[in-house]
């Protein structure tokens, strides 16, 4: 029952959601009216998590990037009204990507502005994301953020500061320090530096009191990117009785 949880949520003392369009929480034509009665029958802000399992905006296969441009526009267009965020990650090197880096580092540029154009049609903010100590994958590291950005050039594009992501590379305070400016989204979940372990707060090696004393000011969202409802209340409990919140 993937939407029937969000009603639980306020109660915990959550004020948003976030949609993972893959699997059964995508957005569709069939239960776009249930979400929508969700939202009118709620005070919960949604945002949507755009969808990434086969998905790479560094393709240079043309048809595959004309297939995810299209997919990506869907799912913006099924959420506007809806979602007032959606968070996308970059590209990554494919086998024949990673004999031409240049040109795929360019087509998840080229990628992010067809989409950038989609989403301001569709009303919603594109909020690219930091990505976790992976190997072939852009954006982990807080320049190459922060160069995307600027060479997508749209007032529509900021910054998903996943803080548990950034702890995998030893980054923490590197990303604090240089895409505050950018960010308007952020994802939280521990970890133990290691592995992106999409723990509770407070079960890996973070300093959360620290985190949100770097983010000061900060006025969107945080999302707490559990594995289930159980995670999110121990999440809550811990941001309370640490007087984080």
């Amino acid at each position: 029952m993937p939407l029937e949880w969000a009603y639980e949520l306020e109660e915990m003392g959550f004020s948003a959601i976030e949609l993972v369009q893959e699997g059964k929480q995508k957005i569709t034509a069939e239960n776009i009216d249930r979400v929508q009665q969700i939202k009118d029958t709620t005070n919960l802000t949604f945002t949507i998590h755009m969808p990434f399992s086969d998905i790479n905006l560094a393709t240079l296969n043309p048809g595959i990037h004309k297939e995810i441009i299209r997919q990506m526009g869907h799912c913006l267009h099924m959420a506007s009204g809806l979602a007032e965020i959606a968070v996308i990650h970059p590209g990554y090197l494919s086998p024949e990507g990673a004999l031409y880096p240049e040109k795929a580092w360019d087509n998840t540029i080229g990628s992010l502005k067809e989409i950038s154009t989609i989403a301001v049609e569709e009303g919603i903010m594109l909020a690219l994301e930091n990505m976790p100590a992976m190997p072939h994958i852009f954006g982990k590291y807080p320049a190459e953020i922060l160069e995307i950005i600027e060479k997508v050039d749209s007032d529509n594009i900021g910054m998903t500061l996943d803080i548990g992501h950034a702890n995998t590379m030893g980054l923490l305070d590197e990303f604090l320090d240089s895409c505050r400016e950018v960010m308007v989204h952020s994802h939280i979940h521990d970890n133990h530096e290691k592995r992106d372990e999409h723990l509770p707060l407070g079960k890996g090696c973070i300093d959360w009191k620290k985190v949100f004393d770097r983010v000061d000011g900060y006025e969107g969202l945080f999302i707490t990117e559990m594995k289930n409802l159980e995670n999110g209340t121990e999440c809550m409990e811990y941001l309370k009785s640490n007087l984080i919140l």
